[in-house]
Protein backbone atom coordinates (compact mmCIF):
# COMPACT_ATOMS: atom_id res chain seq x y z
CA UNK A 1 0.00 0.00 0.00
CA UNK A 2 1.31 3.43 -0.89
CA UNK A 3 2.32 5.84 1.84
CA UNK A 4 1.54 9.47 1.01
CA UNK A 5 2.89 12.60 2.76
CA UNK A 6 -0.50 14.32 2.25
CA UNK A 7 -3.72 12.73 3.49
CA UNK A 8 -5.21 10.86 0.53
CA UNK A 9 -8.79 11.68 1.46
CA UNK A 10 -8.10 15.41 1.75
CA UNK A 11 -6.67 15.57 -1.77
CA UNK A 12 -9.50 13.44 -3.16
CA UNK A 13 -12.14 15.60 -1.48
CA UNK A 14 -10.49 18.78 -2.79
CA UNK A 15 -10.53 17.39 -6.34
CA UNK A 16 -14.23 16.61 -5.97
CA UNK A 17 -15.03 19.96 -4.35
CA UNK A 18 -13.36 21.81 -7.24
CA UNK A 19 -15.14 19.65 -9.85
CA UNK A 20 -11.84 18.46 -11.32
CA UNK A 21 -12.24 15.05 -12.94
CA UNK A 22 -9.17 15.28 -15.18
CA UNK A 23 -6.45 17.31 -13.53
CA UNK A 24 -4.39 17.46 -16.73
CA UNK A 25 -7.10 19.66 -18.26
CA UNK A 26 -7.26 22.04 -15.30
CA UNK A 27 -6.04 25.59 -15.81
CA UNK A 28 -3.16 27.09 -13.85
CA UNK A 29 -5.54 29.07 -11.65
CA UNK A 30 -7.71 26.00 -11.02
CA UNK A 31 -4.66 24.07 -9.84
CA UNK A 32 -3.71 26.98 -7.61
CA UNK A 33 -7.17 27.03 -6.00
CA UNK A 34 -7.04 23.25 -5.51
CA UNK A 35 -3.68 23.45 -3.73
CA UNK A 36 -4.88 26.33 -1.55
CA UNK A 37 -7.80 24.14 -0.43
CA UNK A 38 -5.56 21.14 0.30
CA UNK A 39 -3.05 23.20 2.27
CA UNK A 40 -5.81 24.75 4.35
CA UNK A 41 -7.45 21.40 5.10
CA UNK A 42 -4.25 19.44 5.74
CA UNK A 43 -2.11 22.10 7.40
CA UNK A 44 0.80 20.90 5.26
CA UNK A 45 2.81 23.06 2.88
CA UNK A 46 2.93 22.04 -0.78
CA UNK A 47 5.93 22.16 -3.06
CA UNK A 48 4.28 24.68 -5.34
CA UNK A 49 5.39 24.56 -8.95
CA UNK A 50 2.13 25.37 -10.72
CA UNK A 51 2.29 29.17 -10.93
CA UNK A 52 4.84 31.06 -13.03
CA UNK A 53 5.10 34.00 -10.65
CA UNK A 54 8.23 35.73 -9.35
CA UNK A 55 9.72 34.41 -6.15
CA UNK A 56 12.10 37.31 -5.60
CA UNK A 57 11.56 40.76 -4.04
CA UNK A 58 10.48 43.53 -6.38
CA UNK A 59 13.24 45.77 -7.71
CA UNK A 60 13.81 48.42 -5.04
CA UNK A 61 14.53 51.08 -7.66
CA UNK A 62 11.01 50.67 -8.99
CA UNK A 63 9.39 50.56 -5.55
CA UNK A 64 11.03 53.82 -4.47
CA UNK A 65 10.14 55.60 -7.71
CA UNK A 66 6.52 54.49 -7.51
CA UNK A 67 6.17 55.58 -3.88
CA UNK A 68 7.60 58.97 -4.77
CA UNK A 69 5.19 59.29 -7.70
CA UNK A 70 2.22 58.45 -5.48
CA UNK A 71 3.36 60.96 -2.90
CA UNK A 72 3.54 63.54 -5.68
CA UNK A 73 -0.12 62.97 -6.51
CA UNK A 74 -0.16 60.91 -9.73
CA UNK A 75 -2.90 58.66 -8.33
CA UNK A 76 -5.34 61.54 -8.84
CA UNK A 77 -4.44 62.02 -12.50
CA UNK A 78 -5.48 59.89 -15.49
CA UNK A 79 -2.40 58.62 -17.34
CA UNK A 80 -1.98 59.32 -21.03
CA UNK A 81 -3.21 56.37 -23.07
CA UNK A 82 0.14 56.08 -24.88
CA UNK A 83 2.34 56.35 -21.76
CA UNK A 84 4.45 59.08 -20.19
CA UNK A 85 7.09 60.72 -22.35
CA UNK A 86 9.86 59.65 -19.97
CA UNK A 87 8.78 56.00 -20.03
CA UNK A 88 8.53 55.91 -23.80
CA UNK A 89 12.04 57.37 -24.09
CA UNK A 90 13.46 54.74 -21.74
CA UNK A 91 11.61 51.94 -23.56
CA UNK A 92 13.14 53.10 -26.85
CA UNK A 93 16.60 53.23 -25.26
CA UNK A 94 16.09 49.77 -23.75
CA UNK A 95 15.27 48.39 -27.19
CA UNK A 96 18.49 49.88 -28.56
CA UNK A 97 20.66 48.85 -25.62
CA UNK A 98 19.45 45.29 -25.12
CA UNK A 99 17.94 44.28 -28.49
CA UNK A 100 19.99 46.49 -30.83
CA UNK A 101 16.75 47.78 -32.36
CA UNK A 102 15.91 51.35 -33.32
CA UNK A 103 12.27 51.81 -32.33
CA UNK A 104 10.82 55.36 -32.18
CA UNK A 105 9.19 56.45 -28.95
CA UNK A 106 5.76 56.60 -30.62
CA UNK A 107 6.04 52.83 -31.20
CA UNK A 108 6.79 52.12 -27.53
CA UNK A 109 3.62 51.71 -25.47
CA UNK A 110 3.13 50.53 -21.88
CA UNK A 111 0.47 47.87 -21.30
CA UNK A 112 -1.24 46.32 -18.29
CA UNK A 113 1.26 43.47 -18.34
CA UNK A 114 2.08 41.38 -21.39
CA UNK A 115 -1.32 39.72 -20.98
CA UNK A 116 -3.10 42.90 -22.05
CA UNK A 117 -0.50 43.51 -24.74
CA UNK A 118 -1.16 40.11 -26.25
CA UNK A 119 -4.93 40.50 -26.09
CA UNK A 120 -4.78 43.89 -27.78
CA UNK A 121 -2.37 42.56 -30.42
CA UNK A 122 -4.62 39.63 -31.33
CA UNK A 123 -7.70 41.85 -31.41
CA UNK A 124 -6.15 44.50 -33.64
CA UNK A 125 -4.13 42.35 -36.04
CA UNK A 126 -6.98 39.93 -36.74
CA UNK A 127 -9.15 42.84 -37.91
CA UNK A 128 -6.75 44.18 -40.52
CA UNK A 129 -7.91 41.75 -43.20
CA UNK A 130 -10.96 39.47 -42.70
CA UNK A 131 -9.58 36.97 -45.23
CA UNK A 132 -6.20 36.76 -43.49
CA UNK A 133 -6.91 36.62 -39.77
CA UNK A 134 -5.63 33.32 -38.35
CA UNK A 135 -3.00 33.15 -35.61
CA UNK A 136 -0.28 30.50 -35.70
CA UNK A 137 1.04 29.42 -32.30
CA UNK A 138 4.48 27.85 -32.22
CA UNK A 139 3.93 25.56 -29.26
CA UNK A 140 4.34 24.74 -26.46
CA UNK A 141 3.25 28.09 -25.10
CA UNK A 142 1.50 30.07 -22.41
CA UNK A 143 -2.01 28.53 -22.20
CA UNK A 144 -3.83 31.81 -21.60
CA UNK A 145 -2.74 33.20 -24.98
CA UNK A 146 -4.73 30.49 -26.72
CA UNK A 147 -7.59 31.22 -24.38
CA UNK A 148 -7.45 34.87 -25.44
CA UNK A 149 -7.96 34.08 -29.14
CA UNK A 150 -10.76 31.68 -28.26
CA UNK A 151 -12.54 34.43 -26.32
CA UNK A 152 -12.05 36.78 -29.26
CA UNK A 153 -13.30 34.08 -31.65
CA UNK A 154 -10.14 34.39 -33.75
CA UNK A 155 -9.27 31.29 -35.80
CA UNK A 156 -5.92 29.76 -34.95
CA UNK A 157 -3.66 26.80 -35.56
CA UNK A 158 -0.54 25.46 -33.92
CA UNK A 159 2.27 22.94 -33.97
CA UNK A 160 4.73 21.62 -31.42
CA UNK A 161 8.21 22.77 -32.41
CA UNK A 162 10.00 19.87 -30.66
CA UNK A 163 10.43 17.85 -33.87
CA UNK A 164 11.00 20.91 -36.09
CA UNK A 165 14.06 22.58 -34.65
CA UNK A 166 16.78 24.04 -36.85
CA UNK A 167 16.44 23.71 -40.64
CA UNK A 168 13.23 21.68 -40.30
CA UNK A 169 11.44 24.78 -39.05
CA UNK A 170 11.39 26.51 -42.43
CA UNK A 171 9.33 23.89 -44.26
CA UNK A 172 6.98 23.52 -41.31
CA UNK A 173 6.30 27.26 -41.21
CA UNK A 174 5.92 27.38 -45.00
CA UNK A 175 3.25 24.66 -44.81
CA UNK A 176 1.07 26.98 -42.72
CA UNK A 177 1.90 30.49 -43.87
CA UNK A 178 1.81 29.69 -47.59
CA UNK A 179 -1.96 29.21 -47.29
CA UNK A 180 -2.32 33.00 -46.99
CA UNK A 181 -4.73 32.62 -44.07
CA UNK A 182 -2.45 33.77 -41.27
CA UNK A 183 -2.13 37.35 -40.05
CA UNK A 184 0.31 36.64 -37.22
CA UNK A 185 2.38 34.04 -35.46
CA UNK A 186 3.41 33.89 -31.81
CA UNK A 187 6.11 32.15 -29.80
CA UNK A 188 8.14 32.73 -26.65
CA UNK A 189 11.91 32.58 -26.15
CA UNK A 190 13.08 31.55 -23.59
CA UNK A 191 10.09 29.30 -23.90
CA UNK A 192 7.26 28.97 -21.44
CA UNK A 193 6.86 26.10 -20.49
CA UNK A 194 9.84 24.18 -21.90
CA UNK A 195 12.62 26.76 -21.44
CA UNK A 196 14.26 26.01 -24.77
CA UNK A 197 15.67 29.07 -26.52
CA UNK A 198 15.34 29.55 -30.26
CA UNK A 199 18.69 29.91 -31.97
CA UNK A 200 19.70 32.81 -34.19
CA UNK A 201 19.26 30.51 -37.18
CA UNK A 202 15.70 29.63 -36.12
CA UNK A 203 14.78 33.25 -35.44
CA UNK A 204 16.10 34.17 -38.87
CA UNK A 205 13.92 31.48 -40.43
CA UNK A 206 10.86 32.79 -38.59
CA UNK A 207 11.59 36.34 -39.70
CA UNK A 208 12.26 35.42 -43.32
CA UNK A 209 9.19 33.20 -43.74
CA UNK A 210 6.96 35.75 -42.00
CA UNK A 211 8.34 38.50 -44.25
CA UNK A 212 7.75 36.36 -47.34
CA UNK A 213 4.05 35.90 -46.55
CA UNK A 214 3.41 39.28 -44.88
CA UNK A 215 2.74 37.71 -41.47
CA UNK A 216 3.27 39.75 -38.31
CA UNK A 217 5.66 38.23 -35.77
CA UNK A 218 4.46 38.52 -32.16
CA UNK A 219 7.41 37.72 -29.93
CA UNK A 220 6.72 37.01 -26.27
CA UNK A 221 9.83 38.04 -24.33
CA UNK A 222 8.41 37.56 -20.83
CA UNK A 223 11.74 36.09 -19.70
CA UNK A 224 13.92 38.74 -21.26
CA UNK A 225 17.66 38.07 -20.97
CA UNK A 226 17.10 34.97 -18.83
CA UNK A 227 19.02 32.46 -20.96
CA UNK A 228 21.84 32.45 -18.45
CA UNK A 229 24.23 30.62 -20.81
CA UNK A 230 25.06 34.04 -22.28
CA UNK A 231 25.33 37.47 -20.69
CA UNK A 232 22.66 39.79 -22.09
CA UNK A 233 22.92 42.24 -19.19
CA UNK A 234 25.29 44.92 -20.50
CA UNK A 235 23.63 47.91 -22.21
CA UNK A 236 24.86 48.65 -25.71
CA UNK A 237 27.22 45.68 -25.75
CA UNK A 238 26.79 42.40 -27.65
CA UNK A 239 25.43 39.81 -27.22
CA UNK A 240 21.91 41.19 -27.39
CA UNK A 241 18.69 39.37 -26.57
CA UNK A 242 18.07 37.22 -29.69
CA UNK A 243 14.98 38.20 -31.66
CA UNK A 244 13.35 37.56 -35.03
CA UNK A 245 12.78 41.32 -35.24
CA UNK A 246 16.16 41.64 -37.00
CA UNK A 247 14.84 39.60 -39.93
CA UNK A 248 11.39 41.03 -40.60
CA UNK A 249 9.84 44.48 -40.94
CA UNK A 250 6.53 43.85 -39.17
CA UNK A 251 6.85 42.69 -35.59
CA UNK A 252 5.37 43.32 -32.17
CA UNK A 253 7.39 42.53 -29.04
CA UNK A 254 5.81 41.87 -25.65
CA UNK A 255 8.19 42.47 -22.75
CA UNK A 256 7.05 41.87 -19.20
CA UNK A 257 8.32 43.56 -16.05
CA UNK A 258 7.01 40.65 -13.97
CA UNK A 259 9.94 38.27 -14.27
CA UNK A 260 13.00 40.30 -15.30
CA UNK A 261 12.27 43.04 -12.76
CA UNK A 262 10.19 40.94 -10.32
CA UNK A 263 7.49 43.62 -10.60
CA UNK A 264 4.48 41.40 -11.26
CA UNK A 265 2.03 42.91 -8.78
CA UNK A 266 1.75 46.25 -10.53
CA UNK A 267 0.78 44.72 -13.89
CA UNK A 268 2.92 46.72 -16.27
CA UNK A 269 4.61 45.59 -19.45
CA UNK A 270 5.97 46.96 -22.70
CA UNK A 271 4.70 46.69 -26.24
CA UNK A 272 7.33 47.52 -28.85
CA UNK A 273 5.90 47.85 -32.35
CA UNK A 274 8.08 48.02 -35.44
CA UNK A 275 7.82 51.34 -37.32
CA UNK A 276 6.67 49.51 -40.46
CA UNK A 277 3.80 47.88 -38.58
CA UNK A 278 2.92 50.95 -36.53
CA UNK A 279 2.68 53.13 -39.65
CA UNK A 280 0.94 50.53 -41.81
CA UNK A 281 -2.60 51.10 -43.04
CA UNK A 282 -5.38 48.58 -43.50
CA UNK A 283 -8.86 49.22 -44.82
CA UNK A 284 -10.22 46.40 -42.66
CA UNK A 285 -9.51 48.36 -39.48
CA UNK A 286 -12.11 51.00 -40.39
CA UNK A 287 -14.96 48.61 -39.58
CA UNK A 288 -13.90 48.61 -35.93
CA UNK A 289 -11.89 51.80 -35.47
CA UNK A 290 -12.16 55.34 -36.79
CA UNK A 291 -8.85 54.95 -38.61
CA UNK A 292 -7.04 52.71 -41.05
CA UNK A 293 -3.72 53.27 -39.24
CA UNK A 294 -2.47 50.29 -37.23
CA UNK A 295 -0.69 52.39 -34.61
CA UNK A 296 -3.67 54.62 -33.97
CA UNK A 297 -6.05 51.66 -33.93
CA UNK A 298 -3.87 49.87 -31.40
CA UNK A 299 -3.32 52.80 -29.02
CA UNK A 300 -6.49 54.88 -29.34
CA UNK A 301 -8.73 51.93 -30.15
CA UNK A 302 -7.83 48.60 -28.58
CA UNK A 303 -5.75 49.73 -25.60
CA UNK A 304 -8.10 52.63 -24.90
CA UNK A 305 -11.25 50.52 -24.68
CA UNK A 306 -9.52 47.78 -22.68
CA UNK A 307 -8.30 49.88 -19.77
CA UNK A 308 -8.00 53.57 -20.68
CA UNK A 309 -4.25 53.25 -20.29
CA UNK A 310 -1.80 51.67 -17.89
CA UNK A 311 -1.94 52.61 -14.21
CA UNK A 312 -0.06 55.84 -13.62
CA UNK A 313 2.32 55.12 -10.74
CA UNK A 314 3.75 51.83 -12.14
CA UNK A 315 4.86 53.78 -15.20
CA UNK A 316 7.19 55.76 -12.96
CA UNK A 317 8.49 52.54 -11.45
CA UNK A 318 9.21 51.03 -14.86
CA UNK A 319 10.79 54.28 -16.06
CA UNK A 320 13.22 54.25 -13.13
CA UNK A 321 14.12 50.57 -13.60
CA UNK A 322 14.68 50.95 -17.33
CA UNK A 323 16.73 54.12 -16.82
CA UNK A 324 18.96 52.36 -14.29
CA UNK A 325 19.38 49.39 -16.65
CA UNK A 326 20.08 51.65 -19.63
CA UNK A 327 22.73 53.53 -17.66
CA UNK A 328 24.36 50.32 -16.41
CA UNK A 329 23.48 51.01 -12.77
CA UNK A 330 21.09 48.08 -12.47
CA UNK A 331 21.98 44.59 -13.70
CA UNK A 332 18.52 43.04 -13.87
CA UNK A 333 19.88 39.73 -15.19
CA UNK A 334 22.10 39.18 -12.17
CA UNK A 335 19.12 39.69 -9.90
CA UNK A 336 17.22 36.75 -11.41
CA UNK A 337 20.07 34.23 -11.77
CA UNK A 338 18.74 32.61 -8.60
CA UNK A 339 16.13 30.91 -10.79
CA UNK A 340 18.79 29.18 -12.86
CA UNK A 341 20.71 28.03 -9.79
CA UNK A 342 17.56 26.60 -8.22
CA UNK A 343 16.53 24.88 -11.45
CA UNK A 344 19.83 22.99 -11.68
CA UNK A 345 19.41 21.63 -8.16
CA UNK A 346 15.72 20.78 -8.57
CA UNK A 347 16.20 19.07 -11.94
CA UNK A 348 18.79 16.78 -10.38
CA UNK A 349 16.36 15.76 -7.63
CA UNK A 350 13.76 14.76 -10.21
CA UNK A 351 16.23 12.93 -12.45
CA UNK A 352 17.72 11.07 -9.47
CA UNK A 353 14.26 9.71 -8.72
CA UNK A 354 13.33 8.24 -12.09
CA UNK A 355 11.93 11.31 -13.86
CA UNK A 356 12.94 12.30 -17.40
CA UNK A 357 13.20 15.73 -19.00
CA UNK A 358 10.64 16.12 -21.79
CA UNK A 359 12.17 19.07 -23.65
CA UNK A 360 15.77 18.26 -22.95
CA UNK A 361 18.05 20.13 -25.36
CA UNK A 362 18.54 23.03 -27.75
CA UNK A 363 19.69 21.37 -30.99
CA UNK A 364 22.02 19.07 -29.07
CA UNK A 365 23.09 21.68 -26.51
CA UNK A 366 21.84 21.16 -22.95
CA UNK A 367 18.95 23.44 -22.04
CA UNK A 368 19.63 26.48 -19.94
CA UNK A 369 18.62 26.28 -16.30
CA UNK A 370 15.92 28.85 -15.69
CA UNK A 371 12.37 29.58 -14.65
CA UNK A 372 10.82 26.29 -15.86
CA UNK A 373 11.66 22.72 -16.77
CA UNK A 374 9.51 19.85 -18.03
CA UNK A 375 9.37 16.31 -16.63
CA UNK A 376 7.71 12.96 -17.24
CA UNK A 377 7.74 9.60 -15.46
CA UNK A 378 7.84 6.39 -17.53
CA UNK A 379 4.74 4.66 -16.10
CA UNK A 380 2.35 7.63 -16.18
CA UNK A 381 0.46 9.79 -18.63
CA UNK A 382 0.12 13.48 -17.82
CA UNK A 383 -3.13 13.18 -15.90
CA UNK A 384 -1.91 10.23 -13.85
CA UNK A 385 1.44 11.83 -13.10
CA UNK A 386 0.00 15.15 -11.96
CA UNK A 387 -2.63 13.42 -9.83
CA UNK A 388 -0.04 11.18 -8.17
CA UNK A 389 2.26 14.13 -7.50
CA UNK A 390 -0.61 16.00 -5.82
CA UNK A 391 -0.97 13.15 -3.33
CA UNK A 392 2.75 13.58 -2.65
CA UNK A 393 2.37 17.29 -1.95
CA UNK A 394 3.90 18.50 -5.24
CA UNK A 395 2.04 20.65 -7.76
CA UNK A 396 2.69 21.46 -11.43
CA UNK A 397 0.64 21.88 -14.61
CA UNK A 398 0.12 19.43 -17.47
CA UNK A 399 1.92 20.11 -20.75
CA UNK A 400 -1.28 19.28 -22.61
CA UNK A 401 -2.79 22.67 -21.80
CA UNK A 402 0.26 24.42 -23.30
CA UNK A 403 -0.36 22.96 -26.76
CA UNK A 404 2.46 20.45 -26.41
CA UNK A 405 2.21 17.11 -28.19
CA UNK A 406 3.98 15.59 -25.20
CA UNK A 407 0.91 15.14 -23.05
CA UNK A 408 2.78 12.72 -20.80
CA UNK A 409 4.74 15.63 -19.33
CA UNK A 410 4.37 18.39 -16.77
CA UNK A 411 5.72 21.92 -16.42
CA UNK A 412 7.55 22.65 -13.18
CA UNK A 413 8.21 26.26 -12.13
CA UNK A 414 11.07 26.88 -9.72
CA UNK A 415 10.20 30.38 -8.55
CA UNK A 416 7.94 29.66 -5.56
CA UNK A 417 9.99 26.79 -4.13
CA UNK A 418 12.25 28.29 -1.44
CA UNK A 419 15.59 26.65 -0.82
CA UNK A 420 14.48 25.80 2.73
CA UNK A 421 12.01 23.35 1.14
CA UNK A 422 14.60 21.55 -0.99
CA UNK A 423 15.10 18.77 1.61
CA UNK A 424 11.33 18.27 1.71
CA UNK A 425 11.12 18.20 -2.09
CA UNK A 426 13.83 15.58 -2.23
CA UNK A 427 12.10 13.51 0.46
CA UNK A 428 8.76 13.64 -1.33
CA UNK A 429 10.32 12.70 -4.67
CA UNK A 430 12.04 9.74 -3.01
CA UNK A 431 8.66 8.72 -1.55
CA UNK A 432 7.09 9.07 -5.01
CA UNK A 433 9.81 6.87 -6.51
CA UNK A 434 9.36 4.28 -3.77
CA UNK A 435 5.60 4.26 -4.29
CA UNK A 436 6.02 3.94 -8.06
CA UNK A 437 9.07 1.75 -8.71
CA UNK A 438 10.24 1.43 -12.30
Amino acid sequence: MKNYPIDYNIVSQALEKNNITNVSEASIREIKKLINDVEKASGKEFIRMEMGVPGLPACEIGVKAEIEALQNGVAAIYPEIYGTDELKEQMSLFAKNFLNLSIPTDCCVPTVGSMQGGFAAFMTIARMNPKKNKVLFINPGFPVQRQQVQILDIPHDSFDIYDYRGDKLRNKLESYLATGEFSSLLYSTPNNPAWFCLTEEELKIIGEVAEKYDVIVIEDLAYFGMDFRKDYSKPGVAPYQPSASHYTKKYLLLISSSKAFSYAGQRIGMMLISPDLYNSKSEGLKKYYNTDSFGRAMVFGSLYVLSSGTAHSPQYALTAMLKAANEGRYNFVNDVKEYGEKAALMKKMFLDNGFKLVYDNDLGEPLADGFYFTVSYPTFDGNGLLTELLYHGISAIALGITGSDHTEGLRACVSLVPRRMFPELEARLKQFHANNPL
